[in-house]
């Protein structure tokens, strides 16, 4: 096991806060003194089954913890994720089904163990307790903490201000999540920077059953490919890690060299040595930063999908964006002009078939979400057809095959058939 300070030095790597240091460092002391690891615990709601970059930085600092000698908990909050995280939200959140948490569970359960060593995680559900917790218990758990001090929480201070409601049962999540650090004796939990007053409760709930208190390690949000809000679906900023490698690759070479340190910090597994010299290196121009970025888009990738597939995805990128070529793989769509009528509205005014229109073939295709979209990344200039920018958002393909590419990396083929 590694001397405590330099213990505390990887802990702190990526880190915004640490509550408390002198406390942590404490705990690293006492556990190297008596070679017996700490319990690291962090918590995962299953509210959806896509896991992205952004969900793994915590799974990265329990990697970090593992192999500085620790012992961490994953724990899957199946029993609070019914009841639904009110963090950051401004208005109630429709709590999951039972069977909706269990089948999201599944996502995390496949996932973790291509950052996290098995022999050393132990996997959790906060229903093996919660289930079994009485009402009397519960009572006594919810008279441990008054409405006032949830009202302390900025996102229910300002329902409340609103007079947006705010269910009873929200106010049960930060206890339940906090009495997940009491079932487990825990001595570290993780969260990110959102999740602060749920953990501090958890570090307050110990004190009241007699527990020492848990430290608490706050991560940063992870910004998405934009580099500027927090990497979400919702906003089409992510990476996911099921994702097929030629994209996730292709993403992680669309980032700016200023966020591409933002991930080597937070999601690499290169030591904080050889961080600091790549820093180093960038900044004195020894370091060219495009090759800095293709050895991180190798490492991710080769996380979860192994070497091979790692190094043909970087090929096939250089292919595509060196060499101005195509993919090696193209979906292909085939698309069959019907009989149009305007008196059952399948022509729009103009006469367009609708089934040959450009946006529609984008939407059809999955190269947009929507028409909408396609109009919007028409005027933005990222699409072209056989390699010529697409102008105008009327445009029709007629009969013939066609190469269709949005952006960077989305490609299509279509064929146009009467």
């Amino acid at each position: 096991m590694l001397r405590p300070e330099k213990q505390f030095e990887i802990i702190r790597r990526g880190v915004v806060e640490i509550i408390v240091e002198a406390e942590l460092l404490k705990k690293l002391e006492k556990s190297y003194s008596a070679d017996k690891p700490l319990r690291i615990k962090a918590g995962f709601d299953p509210t959806a089954p896509d896991i992205h970059l952004g969900h793994t930085v915590l799974l990265e600092k329990m990697r970090q913890f593992q192999e500085i000698g620790h012992y961490v908990i994953f724990l899957i909050g199946d029993f609070t994720g019914m009841i639904g995280d009110p963090s950051g939200k401004s208005e109630m959140r429709k709590p999951l089904t039972k069977e909706e948490v269990i089948e999201n569970a599944k996502t995390y359960s496949e996932q973790i163990y291509k950052i996290l060593d098995p022999d050393k995680t132990r996997v959790v559900f906060n229903s093996e307790w919660m289930s079994r917790i009485t009402s009397s218990d519960m009572i006594k758990l919810m008279s441990m903490y008054t409405v006032a001090r949830m009202l302390e929480r900025e996102d229910f201070k300002l329902r409340w201000i609103n007079q947006n409601p705010i269910g009873i049962h929200e106010f049960m999540y930060p206890l339940i999540q906090g009495y997940d650090s009491v079932a487990l004796q825990s001595d570290v939990e993780l969260g990110g920077t959102d999740q602060k007053f749920n953990l501090i409760v958890g570090r307050e709930l110990q004190r009241e059953y007699h527990q020492e208190p848990q430290c608490i390690v706050l991560m940063p949000l992870l910004e998405g490919l934009d580099g500027l809000k927090k990497m979400s679906k919702s906003l089409g900023n992510y990476v996911g890690t099921t994702e097929p490698p030629k994209d996730m690759y292709g993403k992680i070479m669309s980032v700016s060299d200023e966020l591409m340190l933002r991930y080597y910090e937070l999601l690499s597994h290169i030591s904080l040595e050889e961080l600091n010299s790549l820093k180093e290196g960038i900044g004195k121009g020894d370091v060219h930063p495009k090759n800095a970025k293709e050895n991180l888009a190798a490492e991710i990738v080769e996380r979860y999908w192994g070497k091979d597939k790692a190094l043909k995805a970087k090929e096939e990128f250089e292919h595509v964006h060196k060499e101005k070529g195509l993919p090696d793989e193209i979906p292909t769509f085939h698309i069959v002009l019907e009989g149009t009528s305007i008196s059952t509205g399948e022509m729009d005014v103009r006469g367009i078939k609708r089934n040959n229109w450009i946006p529609q073939i984008m939407k059809d295709t999955g190269l947009s979400k929507s028409t909408s979209e396609a109009i919007r990344l028409i005027k933005q200039g990222g699409v072209k057809v056989d390699d010529s920018s697409v102008a105008d958002q009327n445009t029709i393909l007629q009969q013939g095959e066609y190469i269709i590419k949005v952006g960077k990396r989305r490609f299509c083929k279509v064929i146009i058939e009467q």
